[in-house]
């Protein structure tokens, strides 16, 4: 996928700087795991989930309804990035893990997360920033734990005020939730637009019922 790769920061980022860079519409990535590099990335095409387009197929709809796994908000915040970063390739290194962590503890990067009684399975963390919320990562240990995370992910993020929410990039997992690429240049002009607005990750209260979930969903097949 296209992407415009800035000159890899040295020396290490701080949790200011990163926050600088996100209001700017950049977002730090390394080549690896064992890689202690970082680069700044700026996409010539931005993914983006429209905060009242999300799409719910009937099988994940199904899914939440069963209630068979509880969702809950930064119960284990560095479990999740340990999570997403759980993988053959991954762009997280230590640099990037201790980055999110000290976000997480000064308020601006949130987890949700799927749990199966004492096991964590799935979830989706970011960073909140103004209205905007910029996604970063998420995983899955099972079936559908990963699209859970992300419908309450949006649900979370509408009843909290925000105006935009932030993939990066587009994948087949996301387009099929409803994500859309938009250029660079309409990306910088809602980014403006929802830092100027303030919002509330935190405002919805837990637990969320099942129906406010699924209520005015899309269906697709």
């Amino acid at each position: 996928m296209p992407h415009d790769v800035l000159t890899p920061t040295r020396p290490a980022i701080t949790p200011d700087l990163l926050l600088r860079a996100y209001s700017v519409g950049i977002f730090p990535m390394s080549e690896g795991r064992e890689d202690p590099g970082v680069f700044w990335v700026d996409p010539q095409m931005r993914g983006i989930i429209p905060l009242n387009g999300l799409h719910i197929s009937r099988s994940l709809a199904r899914a939440i309804r069963a209630e068979r796994y509880q969702v809950r908000v930064n119960a284990d915040f560095a479990g999740t990035v340990q999570g997403c970063a759980a993988r053959d390739e991954t762009w997280i290194n230590d640099q990037i893990f201790d980055l999110y962590e000290q976000l997480h503890a000064a308020g601006f990067a949130h987890s949700v997360e799927v749990w199966d009684g004492d096991n964590l399975v799935g979830g989706v963390y970011g960073v909140a920033l103004g209205a905007a919320f910029f996604g970063e990562s998420m995983f899955s240990r099972r079936t559908n734990a990963s699209k859970i995370a992300l419908a309450y992910l949006v649900k979370r993020l509408r009843y909290g005020g925000f105006q935009l929410f932030d993939t990066q990039f587009v994948t087949d997992h996301l387009l099929s939730m409803g994500a859309v690429e938009i250029p660079r240049s309409e990306y910088r002009k809602r980014l403006e637009k929802a830092l100027d607005w303030e919002a509330d990750f935190l405002a919805q209260p837990s637990p969320v019922p099942v129906h406010e979930i699924l209520h005015r969903r899309t269906q697709t097949s």
